[in-house]
């Protein structure tokens, strides 16, 4: 079967789920091309698992030039493959309409929610009514994503598998990281692994340390990730004088999640999130904002609270830190979990079954059928 995989900007998540997709694809003697904007070649070196790559300029705003000539390009590397995969909405609307003639049937992957502001919800909204319409699966990593896609015309859906970030060990034990953050012993320690951007909801953790800090409780919180909000969380925490630290980009996060009390997080929205993944890999205990699909990756292996609800989050956070058995419950089912979530080999066997319906339902694109 011969793969086109299409992708816009990715420097995380959707990138490193690409790369593994192509190279279990490339394994099984499949031969795929993947078209993506050269840097995110040059960042996930698709060229070591793939076929062949194509350069693809995938902007981040829509921009009438550059898609076009995208459309143009993607048309062309199109031509012969059995199926196009596209992940992420702006690279699925491109490749719907690359082959609107050529009859080759699309599978669209979208990784996240659209983003929120009228005139780029207009604008997103506009992408997803073309992929909901001209796809002939679509595939989303939630299940509010789907259930969207469904409203907005799309003919076939479900779920998509991704494969979780491989399990990391530890390298130090909890008092060689806690002697590392000046932590003292009675101290309880929160470790949060998110990007410093509006999507993970940070606001809403300080506002819970807020409330936490007013009822005493012994707790430091350390945030492991960088991004553009840091300046503006990092003087609120001075403002505020709250016992949460950025730490910033780091290597040795199965350390800090062993060593952690409790994992928390706040976002407003999340996929599959990689980083409850890697707490459940550490066997950590877990509270997290029922938001997304992060109920559907954590099962019973959570303590889930109300998005926007900085109280029923100090009280989960309070409720782990402070009852050893509701902690060492949550660790035990963590270790569970860990053991369910889906492998390299699931993900690839679920995106061969999604190429082969729609190779055996046929799109009919190239009589007018889309």
């Amino acid at each position: 079967m011969k793969v086109l995989v299409v992708l816009g900007t990715s420097a995380g998540g959707v990138g490193a789920h690409v790369k593994g997709l192509v190279g279990s694809l490339t394994g099984q003697g499949h031969t795929v091309v993947v078209a993506c904007p050269p840097a995110v070649e040059e960042h996930f070196d698709f060229a070591g698992v793939a076929t062949t790559t194509a350069s693809l300029e995938v902007a981040d705003r829509p921009h009438p030039t550059r898609d076009a000539r995208a459309v143009r390009d993607l048309a062309r590397l199109s031509a012969g493959a059995d199926v196009v995969h596209a992940h992420g909405l702006r690279a699925a609307a491109l490749a719907v309409l690359a082959t609107a003639r050529s009859g080759v049937p699309v599978v669209a992957t979208l990784h996240n929610a659209a983003p929120s502001g009228a005139l780029t919800s207009a604008v997103y909204g506009g992408l997803e009514r073309v992929v909901a319409r001209g796809s002939d699966l679509v595939l989303g990593v939630s299940a509010d994503l789907v259930e969207r896609m469904r409203r907005l015309g799309a003919r076939r859906t479900g779920l998509a598998v991704i494969a979780a970030p491989p399990r990391r060990e530890a390298e130090r034990d909890r008092y060689a990281v806690r002697s590392e953050l000046g932590i003292g012993g009675r101290t309880c320690l929160g470790v949060v692994v998110a990007r410093l951007a509006p999507q993970k909801g940070l606001p809403l953790l300080l506002d819970a340390h807020h409330e936490l800090a007013t009822q005493g409780l012994d707790l430091v919180t350390v945030i492991a990730g960088d991004g553009p909000l840091r300046e503006q969380l990092q003087a609120r925490i001075d403002a505020q004088n709250l016992p949460v630290r950025l730490l910033g980009h780091r290597s040795d996060v199965p350390d800090l999640l062993r060593a952690a009390d409790v994992v928390i997080s706040s976002a407003v929205w999340e996929g599959q999130p990689v980083g409850i993944q890697e707490a459940l890999h550490a066997g950590a205990a877990v509270v997290a904002t029922d938001v997304g699909g992060t109920a559907a990756v954590t099962g019973a292996a959570a303590l889930l609270v109300p998005p926007e609800d900085p109280i029923s989050l100090s009280r989960a956070i309070r409720d782990v830190v402070l009852h050893g058995s509701v902690r060492d419950d949550l660790r035990s089912k963590a270790v569970e979990r860990s053991g369910e979530l889906p492998t390299d080999a699931d993900a690839v066997a679920a995106a061969l079954d999604a190429y082969a319906s729609v190779l055996v339902q046929g799109s009919g694109k190239g009589s007018g059928g889309r």
